[in-house]
């Protein structure tokens, strides 16, 4: 179906479907946070230079990262297994914590809990307009998936093209960027429609929002940067 299709009647009003699948998202979000705060104190926040030494390399290896978690942990939840998708949760906490980390270690210690509390702000703001724009219009969302994933491929060409001409890694990063964003939309449209279990949107929207956190923290350093 078309986001240019016909609009239709959907259960646009915000309950208690809508309440758990955000505040579980939010809890994940908020020790995702947390994982990236204490990791930036360990080796492990220095994984970025040599991933991203050759970026397409390190964007591969994130890709994969978050792509089996998700896999993992939504496998996890239709087997009805709290193992495997604990497994699967872990995995993505790492991959954007590790990220994360890795982005932030080069702010001073006393300012890092500042910039994590400004980059949640922003992502906050933005999911509300997102969700907001999602929920105001009563017509089908599904092409934002395909375009996410456009997005995603598109980007990943761009890094592979900036690695030996950086100039283009901007483009690679806003398309990235794009689809995360893209992505978020359509995880939204998905909880409005009640397509899915909860927990399995409670991931998707946690992925999503995640991926977005981890764009606008590096805008933000960069922002900083210049001062």
């Amino acid at each position: 179906m078309s986001s240019l299709e016909t609009p239709h009647d959907t259960g646009r009003g915000f309950g208690s479907r809508e309440a758990a699948v955000i505040g579980g998202a939010s809890v994940l979000m908020a020790v995702n946070v947390a994982v990236m705060y204490l990791v930036v104190a360990t080796p492990l926040a220095a994984l970025n230079d040599a991933l991203f030494a050759y970026p397409i390399v390190g964007v591969l290896v994130y890709g994969a990262a978050i792509t089996v978690g998700q896999m993992i942990a939504e496998r996890g939840i239709s087997g009805d297994s709290t193992g495997l998708a604990l497994v699967g949760t872990v995995v993505l906490q790492l991959a954007f914590g590790v990220f994360g980390a890795g982005v932030l270690r080069f702010a001073p210690r006393d300012a890092q809990l500042p910039i994590l509390g400004v980059t949640a702000i922003v992502v906050a703001l933005l999911t509300a307009v997102i969700a907001g724009y999602v929920y105001v219009r009563s017509k089908s969302f599904e092409s934002w998936g395909s375009y996410a994933n456009y997005a995603f491929i598109g980007g990943i060409v761009a890094v592979a093209i900036g690695t030996f001409v950086p100039p283009v890694l901007l483009a690679g990063f806003v398309l990235i960027f794009l689809g995360f964003m893209l992505r978020l939309g359509w995880e939204i449209w998905k909880v409005r429609d009640r397509r899915g279990s909860v927990a399995l949107q409670t991931i998707g929207v946690y992925i999503a929002v995640a991926g977005v956190f981890v764009h606008v923290l590096q805008l933000v350093m960069r922002v900083l940067a210049r001062r």
